[in-house]
């Protein structure tokens, strides 16, 4: 059970301290049309509550920073998009709404003092041992952070721990009991593993063709888009120092040293050219893109092209998606950056989807007909062998002994014990999420005489955890949630 909890841990209890400041020091993420200046502008309101994009920006890039994490630095926008990042943060950013609309029907408030208590205890703000509050500003500012925007998502914060103390979940000693007898079953069993690489296929024509003439609708081709397009190469300019100079004070902000320090203009002299050619190299290719749309472009420019799907793609899948907005009565885009080359594409022509041949599919077809093939022998094979197998017996374990479970990888034999645990057939088997097959029988139970002092706090985690879900369905029934941001 404890070992359930932990592996479901996610479900059990919602993230409600979602707007911890713990992400201070990470950087920002932004994405689209979103800009790290941008804080106005309401794109949900939940209750009387409003979300702005500043507030989704920065949800979403703790967010980002928290998968970077645990992708090891190998996380980018592609993947961020697969995982409904922006759909995460709003998510989030309307628990934390429900959360607050309660608290002020209860006119509850968080005095400055409190704040100050909270704020000065924050170790990231510490220099020996104390909070110093030149590191404090040091710190926000590497951050892109003011310490009003900061101080008043920190309010939020300790507002919606407050709120939740008047929630409190209490345990009962029947409740502490019941788990721990659960805990405290054994089984001494006999069990099997069946895994698909016991299973051998015949992927013959003569049996693959027929299964991909019954399902040769799954076997298509990708959409593909034909386009012409224009790379406008990097302009390098020399720029007077009157230029250099107005640029600095119009954008001195843009450049700081590692501790958060505006740099001189000496020392930000070379930033500033590389910013200035940018620019210029950006304005060259939106004239370029009018000249293009115009048809009036000039005679020494080279056009490219070529044919883009989901599967061969030279760009990346944010032009590709970009590519399958246009139309051919508007086809022309905007110049965009392309590995940080500005690209203008034109659209020649869509390619629709078309069922593959037997051959172009057949790749895909032998892979899938081998798994269902596979799988239907193994279940079949699961079935006849129920009564009469033979396998490896167990001394009296529990729910939590995965090291004595052979032949699995922990997460199989967490699973596998999970669901024994939980069944209430002395002979039969598990299917585990790997597809793997577990046969069992179970030879002897007992139970053991121990008591476990932690259960008491499992048992609150888990409670509290159903409560806190209960809760946000409540208030998202009470509380109206408008989104006005397309797509989310």
């Amino acid at each position: 059970m404890i070992t359930w909890m932990q592996r479901h841990k996610k479900w059990l209890i919602i993230t409600i301290w979602i707007s911890t400041i713990a992400f201070v020091g990470a950087g920002f993420v932004g994405w689209g049309q979103y800009s790290y200046g941008d804080k106005a502008g309401a794109i949900a309101k939940v209750g009387k509550i409003e979300i702005t994009q500043g507030s989704l920006q920065k949800s979403y890039s703790r967010l980002y920073t928290k998968y970077n994490e645990m992708f090891q630095g190998n996380f980018d926008e592609e993947k961020a998009k697969q995982f409904g990042l922006q759909k995460q943060a709003l998510e989030q950013l309307v628990q934390q709404a429900l959360l607050l609309n309660l608290a002020a029907s209860y006119n509850l408030e968080l005095s400055d003092s409190e704040l100050i208590a909270a704020l000065t205890q924050q170790e990231y703000f510490f220099k020996d041992g104390v909070f110093d509050k030149k590191s404090y500003k040091i710190v926000l500012s590497q951050n892109n952070l003011s310490t009003k925007e900061y101080e008043i998502d920190l309010r939020k914060d300790l507002l919606i721990q407050k709120l939740l103390k008047l929630l409190p979940v209490e345990t009962s000693e029947n409740e502490i009991n019941i788990l721990n007898t659960l805990m405290n079953i054994t089984d001494k069993i006999n069990y099997k593993v069946l895994s698909l690489d016991d299973i051998k296929v015949d992927t013959s024509d003569a049996l693959v063709k027929p299964f991909w003439e019954t399902n040769k609708n799954n076997f298509m081709s990708s959409v593909s888009y034909d386009v012409k397009y224009i790379i406008q190469e990097r302009v390098i300019q020399t720029y007077d120092d009157k230029k250099i100079i107005n640029y600095y004070n119009d954008n001195k902000t843009h450049f700081k040293d590692s501790e958060g320090k505006i740099l001189s203009l000496k020392d930000a002299k070379d930033i500033i050219i590389k910013e200035l050619n940018a620019k210029a190299t950006k304005d060259k290719a939106l004239r370029t893109y009018i000249a293009y749309k115009k048809g009036k472009l000039a005679a020494d420019i080279v056009f490219m092209s070529a044919t883009v799907s989901s599967k061969e793609n030279i760009f990346d899948a944010s032009t590709l998606e970009k590519i399958t907005k246009l139309s051919l009565t508007s086809p022309y885009m905007k110049p965009i950056l392309v590995n940080g080359i500005y690209h203008t594409f034109e659209l020649l022509k869509v390619n629709p989807s078309m069922p593959k041949s037997y051959e172009d599919a057949k790749s895909d077809v032998v892979t899938i007909y081998t798994v269902q093939t596979k799988k239907k022998k193994l279940q079949e094979l699961a079935n006849n062998s129920i009564a009469t197998f033979k396998g490896t017996n167990t001394s009296f374990i529990t729910s939590r002994d995965i090291d004595q479970i052979t032949g699995l990888t922990q997460a199989e034999a967490t699973e596998f014990l999970q669901k024994l645990f939980t069944s209430d057939k002395k002979r039969s088997y598990i299917v585990l999420n790997s597809k793997k097959i577990i046969l069992y029988y179970i030879l002897e139970q007992k139970l053991l005489d121990k008591s476990n002092n932690d259960l008491a706090y499992s048992v609150k985690k888990l409670k509290s955890g159903i409560f806190n879900k209960a809760l946000i369905k409540t208030l998202e029934n009470k509380y109206q949630t408008e989104i006005f941001l397309q797509g989310l």
